[in-house]
């Protein structure tokens, strides 16, 4: 007759701070990036959109993943040269570049208040996702905010 060893237990001897994290459960546990209650949500050109209706507006949190560009991934979709939405809120995390028409640039660093014109160019730079909370008024924007309809020089 065979003796049969004990088996030995699947628990880790690291203590939790020790044992390695899995990015999508720390995903669902960071607040930022954790689908808003009650908004909408959709996917548009790899970008995740959460929007909420307030007031006589919206607030939406969009998380721009890394990698990506707006006239490469959103460009096809809208058949416009440049992404014409003006862009108000608070960029929470990551980093954005962009260039608009005439040749102008930003560059744009979490966190921080963010103003981008329409008539733009723009790419997340960096292996880190640019999370943006973003108020706007649809299609009326820039006006509602008072800015121009596409960037120009004062």
């Amino acid at each position: 007759m065979k003796l049969k060893r004990p088996r030995k237990s699947a628990r880790s001897k690291r203590p939790a701070s020790k044992r390695p994290r899995h990015a999508p459960a720390r995903a669902a546990r960071d607040p930022l990036l954790a689908r808003m209650a009650g908004a909408d949500h959709r996917e548009v050109g790899g970008v995740s959109i959460d929007t909420t209706r307030t007031a006589n507006g919206r607030v939406k949190r969009v998380c721009y993943p890394p990698g990506f560009r707006w006239s490469t991934h959103m460009k096809p979709l809208v058949n416009t040269p440049l992404c014409m939405h003006a862009h108000v809120g608070f960029l929470a995390r990551g980093r954005v570049r962009g260039t608009y028409a005439d040749g102008c640039t930003f560059d744009l660093a979490a966190p921080r208040a963010v103003v981008i014109e329409p008539g733009h160019d723009a790419w997340v730079v960096g292996k880190q996702a640019a999370v943006l909370i973003e108020f706007d008024t649809e299609s009326s924007t820039a006006a509602r905010f008072g800015l121009p309809d596409s960037h120009r020089h004062a």
